[in-house]
């Protein structure tokens, strides 16, 4: 092998991979459902020293949008809606606003988003999930037709899907224009007083400490020039720089 002291490892340990262990940290769900198995983090990454969130650039016909919030859906050992658990997509799947966000409390764990130190958004081929068995081609600019071909990356978890948000906004006409798909972005970045009233502490068994905002989030001022409001020199908020490979 290539690379020999990589481990690779999964829900259940195929293909020469290690199978996925819970340790004894908890996550707490910030909704604090009742009668519920608790989830407890992965000791890869209880262990680990910092964590890399790297996501793919897909809409979705339930969430709207499968980023790097969505992308921790997969940091569990178990399934988002398993049998005995708390359903994960009963508030990522809400077509509201200003209601709790199941993104906010991965993203705000001390060894879940704790330890990301770089988030990246794999946007060479995208698509629609679950719909599409194989990526499509945007009309959407700068594409015009052709793959997406672009990487994303940002420190910043709430900046990084927000600007993946208005990418998939533009090009696709449907489900990530339903009503709710950022709501987790509002959440997110106003952790500490967030529009649902939630008490965002995924650490603690009992609201004990606030989450603090997770980052910035805001949209672009239009498709065509893609700003934020540090490229307009308004705010400070979001920069969008656009690197060409070899430039």
């Amino acid at each position: 092998m290539e690379f020999p002291q990589v481990v690779y490892a999964d829900y259940a340990g195929n293909f020469g991979r290690v199978q996925v262990k819970p340790s004894s940290v908890s996550l707490y769900w910030s909704c604090r459902p009742q009668g519920k198995s608790p989830d407890f983090i992965p000791v890869g990454f209880v262990e680990a020293e910092y964590v890399v969130n790297f996501a793919a650039l897909k809409a979705h016909l339930a969430t709207g949008v499968t980023l790097c919030g969505k992308n921790h859906f997969g940091s569990l050992v178990r399934w988002p809606v398993q049998e005995g658990y708390y359903d994960i997509h009963r508030g990522s799947f809400a077509k509201k606003t200003k209601v709790y966000r199941e993104q906010v409390d991965l993203l705000g764990h001390a060894h879940l988003g704790g330890k990301t130190v770089l988030n990246l958004i794999d946007g060479l081929f995208s698509g629609k999930h679950p719909a599409d068995a194989a990526p499509q081609k945007w009309s959407s600019a700068p594409f015009h037709g052709d793959w997406t071909k672009s990487l994303l990356a940002s420190q910043d978890p709430v900046a990084i899907d927000s600007v993946g948000f208005d990418f998939i906004w533009t090009e696709w006409k449907d489900c990530p224009r339903a009503p709710g798909v950022d709501d987790y972005l509002h959440e997110a970045a106003q952790a500490g007083n967030p529009p649902s009233g939630t008490f965002y502490d995924p650490d603690h068994a009992t609201p004990t400490r606030r989450l603090a905002s997770l980052g910035v989030h805001e949209h672009w001022n239009n498709a065509e020039e893609k700003k934020y409001s540090r490229n307009l020199g308004t705010g400070k908020g979001i920069e969008l720089v656009a690197a060409k490979l070899g430039a």
